[in-house]
This record gives structure tokens, sequence and C-alpha cells, in this order.
């Protein structure tokens, strides 16, 4: 027995024949906690955020990323948490789980957690508090010891603005060739790094279903209703007192698109110049404040008409400087209150907005209201 057997893990099959690659373009939010004043999770705001993004444009949520106050969450609390939100989200929405945490273990034992209750990818931070001993070694034997066990797909996320870490292209270049190697997180806003990671797994090729309209398609979407179709009809005679039955919903139709090695950023003031580099999208911490501003970015670049593209960028620049990258969390969470959705208090020591910061964020976001 392994070490990884001793602590409960399930001897897996050969990734290649088990790994379920999907499609990530689009926009997805890192959700934000939701807390009460004295500081424990507030549920019921959760369930009410996600059900709100729920209903707008994005391709899915992160739930327990860095916007998420993940790292100041007890382990009880990451677990209630994702199976708020899976319950609260819309089944079309893809859904991924932010499992990174020092350790492969650990790291595993959260991943497994989140495919138990139905996520669909684990986004993996880089390890960083042993920042000396983060050589490439460390990294390569790091992730793929993660993905050759988890049962679901993952994609590496690097935010060295808060580890200190920054993962080398090259050792993402070499870690994409993992077929349960999905993709990157990619925050540090360098826009050199993204045309490298983009042009250095141009030759990664792999094939993923989608809906009729190239949406993603999901092992979760796919079993849903093909649960339902496997009985073929389901009997409503407890409820009638007859025999009638009810015929089950049609099987998702899908189609195959091919799709290489996914690189998302996460800096949506340079997010239309980030796509021109080959992102195929991004999971943007101002998402959460305004959703469908972020989505009209990507989907006037997807139209081709780059004039709008830009200007809808230029629009968001100002408020996503200040409210994200100086305010950070705090500055989200108001953001988030004056567009429908509850932000609520950080968690210390992070501390919330004064009345002055207040007053910039409300200026600053009055003509983004989504």
């Amino acid at each position: 027995m392994g070490i990884f057997e001793s602590f409960g893990f399930k001897n897996q099959e050969p990734t290649a024949k088990r790994a379920s690659f999907m499609l990530l373009h689009g926009i997805f939010p890192p959700i934000t906690t939701p807390f009460h004043s004295d500081g424990s999770v507030y549920f019921k705001k959760l369930e009410h955020n996600v059900a709100h993004w729920s209903k707008t444009p994005v391709a899915g949520m992160v739930i327990l990323g860095s916007t998420g106050e993940s790292v100041m969450l007890s382990d009880q609390e990451r677990r209630d948490i994702l199976k708020c939100a899976r319950e609260a989200c819309a089944p079309e929405k893809v859904l991924l789980a932010g499992t990174g945490l020092e350790s492969a273990i650990e790291t595993l034992r959260l991943t497994e957690y989140a495919a138990s209750l139905g996520y669909d990818v684990a986004m993996v931070r880089t390890p960083h508090y042993y920042k000396r001993q983060m050589q490439p070694k460390n990294a390569l034997a790091f992730y793929r010891t993660v993905a050759d066990r988890s049962p679901l797909p993952v994609i590496i996320y690097s935010f060295p603005q808060a580890t200190g870490y920054d993962i080398p292209a090259e050792v993402v270049i070499e870690l994409a060739e993992h077929p349960n190697l999905i993709g990157i997180k990619e925050s540090a806003g360098d826009l050199a790094k993204v045309k490298k990671l983009v042009e250095g797994t141009r030759h990664i090729k792999r094939e993923a279903k989608v809906t009729e309209i190239f949406n993603a398609v999901t092992s979760r979407m796919l079993a849903q209703p093909q649960a339902a179709a496997a009985g073929e009809m389901v009997s409503a005679a407890s409820l009638t007192g007859g025999t009638v039955s009810v015929e089950a919903p049609p099987k998702l139709k899908t189609r195959s698109k091919e799709v290489g090695f996914q690189v998302l950023v996460g800096a949506a003031h340079q997010l239309k110049d980030s796509l021109d580099a080959g992102a195929v999208g991004a999971i943007l911490a101002f998402a959460c404040a305004a959703p469908t501003a972020c989505f009209e970015i990507y989907a006037a670049w997807k139209e081709g008409d780059a004039e709008l593209a830009r200007e809808k960028q230029e629009r968001i620049v100002p408020a996503v400087r200040r409210v994200v990258a100086e305010l950070g969390i705090p500055g989200v969470k108001y953001g988030m209150d004056l567009n429908g959705y509850y932000g609520g208090p950080p968690r210390l020591p992070l501390l919330p907005l004064t009345a002055e910061e207040k007053a910039e964020v409300e200026r600053l976001m009055a003509d983004i209201r989504n």
C-alpha cells in the first residue's frame, strides 16, 4: 500500500482513461464568501449570490478562490461552502473548486470531497510557504501527483502577487502535457507570459464535449439527464393514486470541439489584450460585482468587434484598478453591495472600507450597474 492509499485515497485508474476534458472559455467570477457581522459564514446570502450569478451570462463560477478569502476559512467551512454553492448553482454553469492547499495530500483530500459533490474542475494554487524549496522539480512533482490522483480535471492557479511565488512558464508548459492538467489561471498580469504559455502549449490538442451552440458540457451535466433517462419513465402513481407515468427529460445533445491547453487570466483591466494574446477566458474578481460588464468585453471580442471590445474594456479600467487592485476584497464586496449582491464585511485582518472609500467606489461603479 502506498502513502496515498494509507491516507484513504482511492487507487485511481490511469488519468488518460478517466480524464474528462472540458471547455473553460468565457468569464468566471471567483465568488466571495459572505460573512455575518460576527465573522461566521452567512450561508443564506451565499445561496442568494450564487443564484443571482447563475442568471448572468458567466460561463461558471470558482468557489474558494482568493477572492473567497479561502485561506482564512477552516476545513469544515470550506466543505460547507462547497456544498452550499453547489446546491444553489444553476446546472448549466461550470463549477470550479479551489482545492489547492500547501501539501499534495490535503489538496487531494479536498479535491475528492469537491468531486463527491459534483464539481467539474479543481483549481489548485501553487504551494508557496516554503518558497526556497519551490524549485521546478518540486512544482512538477506536486502537480503531477495531484493530477495523477485527482478525480477531477485540474487547472493550475498562479497568483504571485499574493503567494510571492511565480511558477515559471517553462514548468507550466511541461506540466501541460499531463492529460488531467487542462489549463491555468494566470493572475500575474504579465502579457508576455500569457503569450509564452499559449505558444508553448499550442501543439496540445484534445477533444471536449460542448452543446450544439458550443457551450461547455461537463460530466455532471451529462449525468443529470442520463440518470433520469435511464429509468425512461417516472411513476406518478404516488401522487395521483393511479398508474400515470411522466416521460423523462431528453438527453443533452452534444458535439465535439478541439480544445488546447486553456490559459485563463485574472486581470480584468487588460482582458481584451489577454484575449488577443491567446487567453480563452478569465477568472475575474471584478466579475463578482459586475459580471455582465466583464462578459460584454469577452462577447465583443468573440464576435470580432475589436473597437467595441476596447470601448467596453476602457469603461471598467478605472474601477478595476481602484476597487480590485488597490482596495481588494473589501472593495469588491462593497461593489457587490451596490449591484444587487450581498458583499458584506470581510474577515479580519481585512477591514471594511471607510466612508470616504465607499464614496469613491460608489462614484467609480455609478455607470457599471448589472
